[in-house]
C-alpha cells in the first residue's frame, strides 16, 4: 500500500534520457561565445566610490531590462498574429530578438567595463561574467555607454550614439 503523503512515496525515475544541467549549460554556452568584435580592455579610471551600487548602473539595469522585455514581448506577441506565412512571420520576430540582444549585451558589457574602469579586483570582472575573457562582452558601444552614464567626456567631434543614451538614462534615472 502507498501512503497518501508525497514524501513517504518512493521516488520515481525518469526514463528520459536528460542532458547537462541548466547551469552547466549556460556555462558551456559562455565558455564557447566569441570575444566580442573589437573587445577592449578600459583604461582604470576610478572614481571615488562608496558601499552603494552607483545610481547610474541601476538606471542602466532598469532601462535594458524594461527594452529587453518590451523587445521580448513583442516576438511572443507576434505569434498570436493570424496568418502562417513564414516570410511574414520571422522579420518583425528576427528584428524583436536581435534588438533584444543588443539591449542585453550592453547590459552585460556595460558594468563590466564599470568595473574594469574601477580597477578593484584583476579577476573580478572575470568572475562576475563567470568567463575566462574578462573582455568578452565589452565593446566600444559599451564604453561609450559608460562614458555617457558617467558623465564622461567623449574625444570625438560628435558625440557618439550610445554616449548620448547614456546620459539620458543617467539623467532620468531608467
Amino acid at each position: 500500500m502507498t501512503s497518501p503523503h508525497p514524501r513517504k512515496r518512493p521516488q520515481r525515475r525518469s526514463e528520459t534520457p536528460r542532458g547537462p544541467q541548466q547551469t552547466t549549460g549556460l556555462q558551456q554556452i559562455r565558455d564557447t561565445l566569441p570575444p566580442a568584435p573589437e573587445a577592449c580592455t578600459v583604461a582604470p579610471a576610478p572614481r571615488p566610490a562608496g558601499d552603494g551600487v552607483p545610481p547610474e548602473l541601476l538606471a542602466l539595469l532598469t532601462h535594458h531590462c524594461r527594452r529587453i522585455n518590451a523587445h521580448l514581448a513583442r516576438a511572443q506577441h507576434l505569434q498570436t498574429l493570424p496568418g502562417d506565412d513564414m516570410r511574414q512571420w520571422q522579420r518583425p520576430v528576427r528584428y524583436a530578438l536581435t534588438d533584444a540582444l543588443v539591449h542585453n549585451h550592453l547590459l552585460v558589457g556595460t558594468p563590466a567595463a564599470h568595473l574594469q574602469r574601477q580597477a578593484l579586483d584583476a579577476d573580478l570582472p572575470r568572475r562576475c561574467l563567470q568567463s575566462p575573457d574578462p573582455d568578452r562582452y565589452i565593446t566600444g558601444e559599451a564604453v561609450q555607454h559608460l562614458d555617457g552614464l558617467t558623465g564622461a567626456v567623449p574625444e570625438e567631434a560628435a558625440e557618439p550614439a550610445w554616449t548620448a543614451v547614456g546620459r539620458r538614462i543617467a539623467r532620468d534615472g531608467g
